[in-house]
């Protein structure tokens, strides 16, 4: 059972995705939040398997909120997907930057969502990016890989297995 997160500050949309994602029999979301201090609180409450983050929210937003959890060795094993509805390259280098594990553009198919929240915590480039976002998210990854960054923390498929 993979175990989820989802923050959003639209209530609707945050409701939408709960309810999408609890349909799924290996996903059970454990907590939702509006804002970035909340999801910090409920993500170091619940420990999830995985957080979908809205990038831009009042307050503490995504991009901060997700750089508190993936820099918290308490949350080692939680991986960030972040949501938005901007498909710019700022935002995805800043997402990735601050510690996400993926991206997906919020007009996704639902299918995408669900087969994002399980494999989210090895991707990186998200299904439904243009060509031009894929491309530089594939660039980021492999500026940081090139200086040794983020390749400890386990795979979702073995935290599952534990």
């Amino acid at each position: 059972m993979i175990s989820v997160v989802v923050v959003d500050d639209e209530h609707l949309v945050r409701s939408g995705f709960a309810a999408l994602l609890d349909s799924d029999p290996e996903i059970t979301v454990v907590g939702t939040a509006g804002d970035g201090d909340t999801a910090l609180a409920v993500v170091r409450r619940e420990r999830p398997d995985v957080v979908l983050m809205d990038i831009r929210m009042p307050g503490r937003d995504g991009v901060s909120a997700t750089a508190a959890i993936t820099a918290d060795p308490a949350l080692s094993e939680t991986r960030v997907l972040v949501l938005t509805t901007f498909d710019l390259d700022e935002y995805v280098h800043a997402a990735l930057r601050a510690g996400a594990s993926g991206f997906l553009l919020k007009d996704a198919q639902p299918a995408d969502l669900l087969a994002g929240s399980g494999p989210a915590a090895n991707c990186g480039l998200c299904p439904d990016a243009d060509q031009r976002s894929q491309a530089s998210v594939a660039g980021f990854a492999d500026a940081t890989r090139s200086r040794g960054a983020g390749g400890g923390r386990p795979r979702l498929e073995q935290r599952r297995n534990r």
